[in-house]
């Protein structure tokens, strides 16, 4: 078994432009006589990697609570794309996931620097995945991407967002990244993670 941490590190991440970034304060040290460590920390839930619930965007749509935890765990796909995903290579990417293995097709990331197109989202969110993610810190075009962002959420098709994957080959993985439990927030940090069988 491989396990791959797909996660970035809080402190050092990636924040959406204009978003605040992760603040680290030192309550207590042991390095200055103090009996026990402590650390308090403060962060916008949207920096690093981190999942999308459909309020993020919809009025009405699903907090971070109400979120089947079926979607964060399970059989998922990977594959690899660089630049624009159009509704074609969406097509192409289900298409072979589903000749992998069918419960992958339930989640699928995308390793690469890319943009999903508004074609590529419709594809997604009309071929009942659970999950959708990808290494941007934000799905579609970063200086236009509620429309993608509105399909993908409107089909309750969560997003994973950060993800790093570059030492991840393309195949089928037993996926990881359940959000905190966090009320009523459109978002959630989370530590997600990537588990091969033992042939790779």
């Amino acid at each position: 078994m491989k396990i791959y941490d797909i996660s970035q590190e809080v402190f050092s991440c990636q924040v959406y432009p204009g978003d605040p970034t992760p603040k680290k304060k030192v309550l207590k040290s042991m390095g200055k006589g103090e009996v026990y460590n402590l650390t308090a920390f403060n962060m916008c839930a949207h920096n690093g990697t981190h999942i999308d619930a459909p309020f993020h965007f919809i009025k009405d749509g699903k907090t971070v609570d109400e979120i089947c935890l079926e979607a964060f765990v399970g059989m998922t796909y990977v594959a690899e794309h660089h630049g624009i995903v159009t509704g074609d290579d969406a097509l192409k990417i289900i298409e072979k996931a589903k000749k992998q293995n069918t419960e992958a097709t339930k989640r699928i990331l995308i390793k690469g620097e890319i943009e999903v197109s508004l074609e590529a989202a419709k594809v997604f969110a009309s071929s009942d995945i659970l999950l959708f993610g990808n290494e941007p810190q934000t799905v579609g075009p970063q200086n236009a991407s509620m429309a993608v962002h509105l399909v993908l959420l409107g089909a309750n098709v969560i997003l994973l967002e950060g993800i790093r994957l570059s030492e991840v080959p393309e195949g089928v993985y037993f996926l990881s990244a359940a959000p905190l439990n966090l009320s009523g927030a459109d978002c959630s940090p989370c530590r997600a993670v990537l588990i091969a069988d033992a042939e790779r």
